[in-house]
Parts: C-alpha cells; structure tokens; sequence
C-alpha cells in the first residue's frame, strides 16, 4: 500500500469526515484528562459546526487529505497567518493508519503547501496531552517556541523555517508529482 497526498475541499464529505474524527478525539482526551468523561455531544456539534475549515481554502490556505491505498486516512491543513508565516493545522491520522508512515510526508506536503502560499516559517500550537504530535514535530526539525497565539487550549508552541528547494531537478519532480496528484485527485472526484 502506498500513501498519496492531494489537496482536498475544506467542505467535501471527505474532508468533514477527517475533521469530525480529529475534533471529537482531542476534545474527548482533553474532556477526560480534565474532567473524567468525554466531550458532551451538544458541544460537540456546536464546535464541530462553528470550525468549518473555510480558513484552509485558496488563496489563503489549503486542506491536504492522505490517502493510504487509495482510502481516506488522514489530513492537514495550512493557513497564512501573514504575508510569510503559515499556520500548520489539524495534522491527523485514523487511529488504524498510525504508525504506517503516513505522518512526516502528510507533514511534508503540508510544508510544501505552506511555501507555494508564499510562507518561509511554519508555526503551530499543541497541548501538553497531545505527547505524539510533539514528538512528531521535533523529529521533523520543529522547535519549541513562546507563543504566537492566545488559544486556551494551546500549551507549546513550534515553529520551523522552510528551506528552499534548491535544485532544478526537485522543482521538476515536485512539479510532477502534483501533476500525478491532481489527476488522481481529479479520478477521485469522478467516482463521486
């Protein structure tokens, strides 16, 4: 099985299916951390309702979906936060796909993204219960910084500079692997 990565609509089904699995995970790991039990369905609705993702569309962001043998498995999505810092968000996997490879490319596309909206640094917030997606982040060069942001829920703060692509040869293959991307992206929403 092979992983692919392709940008995704921040409403398709798809895309509202990944974010409806992440919020209702963290929050219920939150919830039960602080408060013994899961998060109260009402809340949950409201949140996931009033989070819609519009952020994470052109020109100004753009959701990517992971696909693990042609199966939705995961997202992440980056949003400019100004004319070169870009927010990396809602990094996530089922539960079933971790630990199959999927997280550092999902991350590396999501780098890539980030750059082609014209953003030269990363940044993203975690909490301190979230142990995976820290270590995930400092393995991929991320590093512990002050805030940048006043979330509640946020306890550590990461950012990264994005290096350039430097050989002609990378841009092509890139090039090339988004066209491959697109037209598969392009098969998936023929199937719909």
């Amino acid at each position: 099985m092979i992983w692919t990565i392709a940008p995704e609509p921040f409403d398709s089904p798809i895309a509202a299916g990944l974010w409806r699995a992440y919020y209702t995970e963290v929050s219920d790991r939150w919830y039960l951390l602080h408060e013994g039990r899961r998060t109260d369905p009402d809340e949950l609705e409201r949140e996931i309702a009033a989070r819609t993702g519009a952020d994470l569309a052109p020109p100004g962001g753009l959701l990517l979906v992971a696909r693990y043998g042609g199966e939705p498995a995961g997202s992440a999505g980056v949003r400019l936060l100004d004319a070169t810092t870009a927010e990396l968000t809602r990094v996530f996997l089922y539960e079933g796909m971790r630990g199959r490879g999927g997280a550092a490319p999902l991350v590396a596309a999501a780098e890539d993204a980030a750059r082609g909206l014209g953003a030269t640094r990363v940044v993203l917030d975690t909490r301190d219960d979230l142990v995976e997606a820290r270590a995930l982040y400092a393995r991929l060069g991320y590093t512990e910084t002050g805030p940048h942001n006043d979330d509640p829920y946020a306890e550590h703060w990461f950012r990264k500079e994005l290096k350039e692509h430097k050989k002609h040869e990378e841009h092509e293959e890139h090039e090339e692997h988004e066209e491959h991307e697109e037209h598969e992206e392009h098969e998936e929403l023929n199937k719909l």
